[in-house]
């Protein structure tokens, strides 16, 4: 993924945060036939803290699935896979930089990508691992009881795991525009936004009290 370098997320901890804060992520196996498969699924990041290389691509993503499928076919036969995670921000119309130009319309989003090989996890212990790591993400409140190796749900299902070779974030959020250009947008948003608060939080802008917006911070990720 070639990326200008204002656009590309530069901590690796800015990034493990937003994978963990998105619900859906997309993983991209091959299929018998050469064509890419991909298929939306719920995970979770896992930093691994036993790793001193201090690599950008220190942990795993983890996913639980069903035994059997094509998606597990795919990554069998052949491990290498693609894993993606999006967040769409706002949608800008064309008329925002242009009275009359389509193509102007522009969108702030961030997005993280991810290269590496997927394999089925077989050490229970493991399994038990990764599944308590996603019902921590998913289920915050709690009130379930922590799974370890001995038990049976965790025997029977398949949990896999992506190891990385490489992670690129991305994001557009007017951080390339002007102070007072990315003002002027922030008030079309708010004008055209049904709920522009967090949409502008992203952007670091705030809405006072009296509707005035200001800049709290660069939106740098």
């Amino acid at each position: 993924m070639q990326l200008f370098p204002k656009f590309e997320i530069n901590s690796f901890e800015n990034i493990v945060r937003f994978l963990n804060e998105q619900n859906v992520g997309r993983i991209a196996s091959i299929d018998h036939d050469g064509y890419p498969q991909i298929i939306p699924m719920n995970f979770v990041f896992v930093k691994n803290d036993n790793d001193t290389s201090k690599i950008r691509s220190s942990g795993f993503i983890y996913m639980h699935s069903h035994p059997r499928g094509e998606k597990i076919d795919n990554l069998v036969r052949n491990p290498k896979s693609g894993f993606e995670v999006d967040l769409h921000v706002c949608f800008l119309p064309s008329y925002y930089f242009h009275p009359s130009d389509a193509s102007q319309a522009d969108t702030l989003y961030i997005s993280v990508v991810i290269k590496g090989t997927t394999s089925i996890v077989l050490s229970t212990q493991e399994k038990a691992l990764a599944l308590n790591a996603l019902m921590a993400k998913y289920q915050k409140e709690g009130i379930y009881e922590p799974l370890n190796g001995n038990h049976s749900s965790v025997r029977e299902v398949t949990v896999l795991k992506l190891i990385p070779n490489q992670i690129r974030g991305k994001y557009k959020l007017g951080q390339h525009w002007t102070p007072s250009f990315r003002l002027d947008i922030a008030k079309k948003i708010v004008n055209r936004e049904s709920e522009p608060k967090e949409i502008l939080s992203l952007m670091g802008i705030e809405i006072l009290p009296n509707n005035e917006l200001i800049i709290k911070k660069d939106p740098i990720l």
